[in-house]
């Protein structure tokens, strides 16, 4: 019989895990504020510098932050942004492919579109018109445009009212944008389809259509294979890597 060595952990790092640990099983929750560096520092039994070691790391984490004005760290939220970077980095250095990354759209779009005709209130109905004329209206540039675009599926997954939904979601977008530029570039009649879809996914999400949510976002999703193709993007290419 033989046993693996133990492994070493730097005590800040033990620190760091304490208090994450108590922040993820909702002990601590958003805003609740820390005890003072001191404070934690007789807890542990450590030195401040390890407590203040813990704590950045636990802000690199974003699941502490610093008060503003104070020194004082609350317990924070990482935002669906940061969220959706680390996951984007993450993905790219796994070289995952323009195919994989446009056919998990395939998955997530169509359903969000039909939850979002069955679940939408009157804040996110108005949230999906806005970006379907916010679209219309963006024809001076092609980062326009792609922003545009984003901007649609996202106010479709709030509608959904589903919270998973947009933290699944966000990185994908991120990382088709360089391949959506391109497509509007290229691909002439790529804006003119895009406005048409959203109108009808529109359409179907006010009537509290799903099916017709369903189908018209699917059609919707699935032409950006066309565009694609239509502009020269090679689907097994692998996603740029985030600046």
């Amino acid at each position: 019989m033989s046993f693996d060595p133990l492994r070493f952990e730097p005590g800040y790092r033990r620190v760091a895990s304490a208090i994450a640990a108590r922040i993820l099983d909702r002990t601590l929750r958003d805003g609740d504020a820390l005890p003072s560096e001191l404070e934690l520092a007789q807890q542990f039994a450590v030195n401040r510098s390890t407590i203040r070691e813990a704590l950045r790391e636990l802000e690199s984490a974003d699941l502490v932050a610093r008060r503003r004005g104070t020194k004082r760290m609350v317990v924070a939220r990482p935002a669906t942004g940061q969220v959706a970077g680390r996951v984007r980095h993450a993905l790219a250095l796994h070289d995952v492919t323009v195919r994989e990354v446009w056919s998990m759209l395939e998955v997530l779009e169509p359903p969000a579109a039909e939850a979002a005709a069955r679940e939408r209130s009157a804040d996110a109905l108005e949230r999906i018109r806005r970006a379907v004329a916010g679209y219309a209206a963006r024809h001076a540039s092609a980062d326009d445009a792609v922003a545009g675009v984003a901007e649609f599926f996202r106010a479709v997954a709030e509608a959904s009212g589903n919270r998973v939904l947009p933290l699944m979601q966000e990185p994908l977008l991120l990382l088709l944008e360089a391949a959506l530029k391109v497509v509007i570039d290229r691909a002439a009649p790529a804006r003119a389809r895009i406005s048409a879809a959203q109108g009808h996914i529109l359409a179907a999400i006010e009537t509290g259509d799903e099916a017709g949510a369903r189908t018209w976002m699917a059609r919707h999703v699935r032409d950006f294979r066309r565009g694609f193709e239509l502009a020269g993007i090679d689907l097994q290419t692998p996603v740029p890597l985030p600046g």
